[in-house]
């Protein structure tokens, strides 16, 4: 039984509100995820209790007592009903990094040498299952367990994730969550500062050390000023500077990974923002001042400026009638019309922002007492800041959420990063992963042309998977995608969209047919495996639908020397095709250089417009994997592959991307993909089928060509007009080293979609400065297709 997603989300809004109920007094919630075959740790004090559930319906749980006493406990309270861990030996016996982990986190816990059958195991159709400790006694201490074994690439197996609800006693101080951190070992600050509401707070950090700022309950502000402290010494003020931050960054405020740091007046960096589970601050207002508060008639009125004076006093610093800050959660915005406005802070309860001081800083941090405007969501609260030392070390992340209130997932790294890292620097979040965008000694065009005229391979590990299997898994993605599903043969893959009610496009993806009863759906949105479940349970589906992105990383090798690539290094039984003649949107099994090697599932597939493949494997073997392909593809002229590059290639395919050729709003024929609704061919309903029928033929928008006639540079959102006012957007756009001219995807209005109609791209206002071109055919390379299906 899975939680109810309506239900967990309401509760998980309620994140710090009062449960009804509990003892003693009222209990507070807070809801932590455990990922797959991964386990968390937890203390339940006296009446508290936890509600442990799946999201998908068919993850199981093993919980284990840390000491003798919760042990007992666990004895008596399971007995009846529930039997010993079944799946816990299963994972330690692996030899994989998973089991790795798994018997270093029991190490610290004393429990290296667990023995057969210690612990409990609480089956899926058990969940969500609940758990009290008892109201007098000493704490539990519970050790809670997503188990599973690793997934081979061929099977449907993979380890999901567990939600815990912890309702713990209202005013017990829980800890804070610490900076994710790749060590097994918690990272200890080397000090901690509790920053009052309505109240500031100095204290010195050393070059190196890491300084949290955390939000302790939520929708709270926190104004952050740095000084040199060796400037200091000799009399200078230099301080960290919003508007050079600004200039040096280019963005309206630093974010982990390559535009991270924070400047000072001189242009040089102070810190660098590693980690931050909010992504929403202010970098252009002024800490409060009592100006502020006085102009709204409230005289007296405290504020994070004259926080800063009372608490800069001591190392002799002028004070100031308002201070430029960092204002850390602060939410603010710039309207069209250049209006800033402001808005309650989107962080939530131990939210928090991680920096690396790059020299030693005096530093200050407030917590603002703003209490007449949302800033702080009405109710001023505490800032916590914690100092680690120098030795530590956190990598950097960025917090992204699948549902508005569930727990932060942080940026991960692929199985391939430990490659890509050492050939370049240039990485972006993408869905949750930090993705290279180019490598040094290539750059993006180099890396284009290897992709054209010889082979490239990149990490596309942060594409979704989910496993789709039952006795209606047929029927469901009958129901979910607008391809007729019971036209694909096991074995073979097709490109599908998925609809909204309103014909609008939700994603877009491939599906891979493993068996009668088997799929894989590959895609972008990892909301769709939701989307996916929910559509099942409407409509009374036998079927699970788990997702295996975590189990699951994937190269793509591209290029007309792709096929000579993999063919010298895969193997294949004598039941399966071999890369050599497998045809276009089909996928083999085969191994790693010979039948003892590593598993792997291949397919013909791409997003280049080039001849290629696409190379699966569990992310144990990722880099065996990547040395293999970059070793035997040496001689070929293999080089790597990043995102800059790939967006070059695709776009001169005609190749549709997320968020730039079509979102919510946009149905299929607009996003120039209505080979994808077979309407004629596919008689069965699916889901934005009656909204697509309603659109007439003559009315449909058109994803076309568009060919710049000069030299300028164009971009997404850019308007094409005819004359005075609109009749299209320019989608994506690119200097085309094919064409040796800038070319674009442009949606249109039908009435201009005719080839050679000339049209004017409209920049600064859309009046001042126009771009003449005209319209052309998709795609702009390789028109035939000759190419890729060769």
């Amino acid at each position: 039984m899975a939680i109810d997603t309506a239900a967990h989300q309401a509760a998980a809004a309620a994140l710090e509100r009062p449960a009804a109920g509990g003892w003693p007094g009222a209990l507070t919630l807070r809801t932590q995820r455990i990922r797959g075959q991964a386990l968390l740790a937890l203390q339940l004090e006296p009446g508290e209790r936890i509600r442990i559930g799946n999201s998908d319906g068919w993850q199981c749980c093993e919980l284990l007592g840390a000491d003798a006493a919760t042990r007992g406990y666990l004895a008596a309270t399971l007995a009846a009903g529930y039997g010993p861990a079944q799946q816990l030996q299963q994972q330690l016996a692996q030899a994989g990094q998973s089991a790795q982990r798994l018997r270093a986190q029991l190490a610290l816990w004393g429990l290296e040498g667990v023995a057969e059958g210690a612990g409990w195991h609480l089956p899926a159709a058990s969940l969500p299952f609940e758990l009290s400790a008892p109201l007098r006694g000493e704490p539990l201490t519970l050790l809670l367990l997503a188990p599973g074994v690793d997934m081979t690439v061929d099977s449907q197996t993979p380890a999901t994730e567990l939600l815990v609800e912890h309702h713990y006693r209202s005013g017990r101080e829980v800890a804070l969550p610490l900076p994710q951190s790749d060590a097994v070992q918690p990272p200890q600050p080397r000090r901690e500062i509790r920053v009052p509401h309505s109240s500031a707070r100095a204290y010195e950090v050393k070059a190196g050390e890491w300084i949290q700022v955390s939000d302790v309950a939520g929708k709270q502000c926190s104004d952050f000023i740095a000084f040199d402290l060796q400037a200091l010494a000799n009399g200078e003020e230099v301080t960290l500077d919003a508007a050079a931050t600004r200039t040096l960054a280019g963005v309206a405020l630093p974010q982990p990974g390559l535009y991270s740091r924070f400047a000072d007046g001189q242009l040089q960096t102070m810190l660098e923002l590693v980690q931050d589970t909010v992504g929403r601050h202010d970098s252009f207002m002024l800490a409060c001042t009592p100006k502020y508060y006085e102009d709204a008639g409230y005289f007296g009125h405290v504020s994070c400026s004259a926080n800063f004076n009372r608490e800069l006093a001591p190392y002799g610093i002028k004070p100031r009638a308002g201070w430029p800050a960092i204002n850390f959660f602060f939410n603010t915005f710039a309207e069209p019309c250049g209006h800033i406005g402001s808005d309650e802070p989107w962080s939530r309860p131990g939210d928090y922002v991680l920096m690396r001081a790059a020299r030693d800083l005096l530093c200050v941090s407030s917590a603002c007492p703003d209490d007449i405007d949302p800033a702080n969501g009405w109710s001023p609260s505490d800032i916590h800041v914690r100092i680690f030392a120098a030795a530590e070390h956190f990598p950097r992340a960025i917090a992204t959420r699948t549902t508005p209130q569930e727990p932060a997932r942080m940026t991960l790294q692929t199985a391939f990063h430990g490659r890509t890292s050492a050939l370049t620097r240039h990485f972006s979040e993408y869905r949750g992963y930090w993705m290279p965008t180019q490598f040094d000694g290539f750059g993006a065009r180099e890396e284009y042309l290897a992709c054209r005229e010889r082979v490239a391979v990149m990490d596309l590990s942060p594409l979704r998977k989910f496993e789709v299997t039952g006795p209606d898994a047929e029927a469901l993605l009958q129901k979910a995608l607008t391809r007729n599903v019971r036209r694909l043969a096991v074995g073979a893959v097709v490109y599908s969209a998925i609809c909204q009610e309103t014909g609008g496009m939700i994603d877009d993806g491939t599906l891979f047919r493993l068996g009668e009863q088997a799929f894989r759906w590959i895609c972008g949105d990892p909301y769709t495996g939701i989307w996916l479940r929910e559509l099942a349970a409407r409509e009374g589906y036998r079927v699970r639908v788990l997702e295996s992105t975590d189990q699951l990383h994937n190269l793509a090798v591209q290029g007309p020397r792709s096929r000579e690539l993999l063919n010298r290094l895969i193997w294949t039984a004598e039941a399966q095709v071999p890369v050599a003649t497998l045809a276009w949107f089909h996928f083999t099994v085969g191994r790693l250089g010979g039948p003892q090697g590593i598993p792997l599932m291949v397919s013909r597939t791409g997003y280049t417009g080039e001849l290629g493949f696409e190379v699966w494997c569990h992310p144990d073997h990722g880099a065996a994997l990547w040395d293999a392909i970059w070793e035997a593809g040496q001689p070929l002229g293999l080089a790597p592959l990043g995102f800059d590059a790939l967006d070059m290639l695709r776009i001169e395919a005609g190749l549709i991307f997320a968020g730039y050729e079509f979102c919510p709003e946009t149905d299929p024929y607009a996003a120039g993909i209505s080979f994808t609704v077979p309407l004629k061919t596919k008689e069965e309903d699916f889901v934005g089928r009656a909204a697509l029928e309603r659109i007439p033929a003559a009315g449909r928008k058109r994803l076309m060509g568009f060919l710049l006639d000069g030299e300028d540079s164009i971009g997404h959102g850019d308007q094409l007009f005819n004359g005075r006012y609109p009749v299209g957007v320019i989608t994506s756009a690119m200097r085309s080293p094919l064409l040796g001219r800038t070319i674009a995807l442009a949606r249109l209005e039908p009435d201009f979609t005719a080839l050679g109609t000339r049209l004017e791209v409209g920049q600064l206002d859309g009046q001042q400065k126009r771009l003449p071109g005209q319209v052309v055919a998709l795609p702009f390379h390789d028109p035939e297709r000759i190419r890729v299906r060769s």
